[in-house]
């Protein structure tokens, strides 16, 4: 879906603004690549009406096709499909590793392992809402409350003490990539990103 291409267009570029402000050597190429392809199959676990407007032009019944036809080739699993359409496409098997490395539910993960590739590319992720780039509260909001509204085997988003515990943990995951960084959370918005978008969308993959 556009909307969904935009997103991890913004992902990206949020990803490749970090890794280009890191102190540290980081694989900017690598958390790019995974930035720009790792929700390709989360149109899975869409409820396509929480947003009208991202289904237009086509309109509902085209789109809840292709939710099917994708259900039907990849299952009901949206990360599965995420890292299977990944090795699809033919990326390189560290980038894959990365979208397979990432998710809400994996916070804990990502904050106490060493790569710091795969904490930039959840920060991104982290940092990008539907309809652009949000501070960290903003976007962890935002994904609370559109996840209660449309969730329906989710067990971590179940509860608001879940929440608050994986907030936490997404706040830490902030400190550590801005600690590597030459930048601010503020410094990564629409407006710096937006530059990158259209670079983006010719980014070699090979």
């Amino acid at each position: 879906m556009p909307s969904l291409q935009l997103h991890q267009l913004r992902v990206a570029g949020v990803a490749k603004l970090v890794c280009e402000q890191s102190m540290k050597p980081v694989d900017t190429h690598t958390v790019v690549l995974a930035g720009l392809f790792h929700d390709m199959g989360n149109i899975i676990k869409s409820d396509l009406r929480y947003f009208p407007e991202f289904v237009e032009p086509e309109g509902l019944e085209y789109w809840e096709q292709v939710k099917a036809d994708f259900v039907s080739k990849y299952g009901t699993d949206h990360h599965r499909a995420n890292v299977a359409i990944a090795r699809e496409v033919g990326i390189p098997e560290a980038s894959v590793a990365l979208i397979d490395g990432i998710g809400f539910s994996k916070l804990p993960e990502v904050v106490s392992d060493g790569s710091l590739e795969r904490k930039v590319l959840q920060y991104a992720d982290m940092r990008v809402g539907p309809h652009g780039i949000l501070s960290l509260p903003e976007r962890l909001e935002e994904g609370r409350a559109r996840y209660q509204k449309t969730r329906t085997e989710r067990p971590y988003y179940g509860s608001d003490e879940e929440f608050r515990r994986l907030d936490s943990v997404a706040e830490e995951v902030e400190r550590q990539v801005m600690s590597q960084t030459n930048l601010a959370p503020e410094d990564l918005n629409d407006a710096s990103v937006a530059p990158l978008i259209e670079q983006l969308r010719k980014y070699t993959v090979a």
